[in-house]
């Protein structure tokens, strides 16, 4: 079944009248969390419990709570594309999101587009703010910040299990004056 939401506002979701979501998908106890722009899955628990737990990692990238990576993340986590330096297992996400929110304290995350494929989700991204904190060396000038970023997630009892991700660091990169 396919959910075709209105624009994401203020991390609400509001369907088009003729569009009817799946009762396990539409209705959770998580009304804090953010909604996908658009999302693609079967009306099964199990697509339903991946789109929770999906929407929970992002809701933890948008606040910087570790209440929701937490919920969101199988303790054995794997992060199959682990960047140099960061701790694998769940500890990596929070480090990181620690200390992405040091450089763009303000970071706002959006969930694009979500597609749900058996124990697989996809998902495309959007992460804003400004670069007015320090990034390494480099303090930030109020710089917007505006990239997207791809991941996969492999789902075992509702929760993730394994991340393969792809962030636009170029464009980051660029926007923080550290690239040409």
């Amino acid at each position: 079944m396919l959910i075709r939401p209105a624009l994401l506002a203020a991390a609400v979701l509001t369907l088009p009248a003729l569009a009817m979501a799946p009762a396990a998908i539409a209705s959770t106890s998580d009304a804090d969390l953010i909604r996908a722009d658009h999302v693609a899955a079967p009306d099964t628990p199990q697509a339903a419990a991946a789109v929770l737990a999906a929407r929970r990692y992002a809701t933890f990238w948008h606040t910087g709570e570790a209440r929701y990576a937490t919920q969101a993340l199988s303790p054995a986590f794997v992060d199959r594309t682990l960047p140099a330096g960061r701790v694998q297992g769940t500890q990596g996400p929070l480090d990181a999101s620690k200390a992405f929110r040091t450089a763009v304290p303000d970071m706002r995350v959006e969930i694009e587009d979500m597609v749900v494929a058996d124990d697989r989700v996809s998902v495309h991204l959007r992460f804003r703010g400004h670069f007015t904190g320090e990034f390494g060396r480099t303090h930030g000038q109020n710089q917007p910040i505006d990239f997207q970023a791809f991941d996969l997630y492999r789902i075992a009892d509702g929760k993730i299990a394994e991340n393969w991700h792809l962030e636009d660091n170029q464009t980051l990169l660029r926007q923080m004056g550290l690239q040409p």
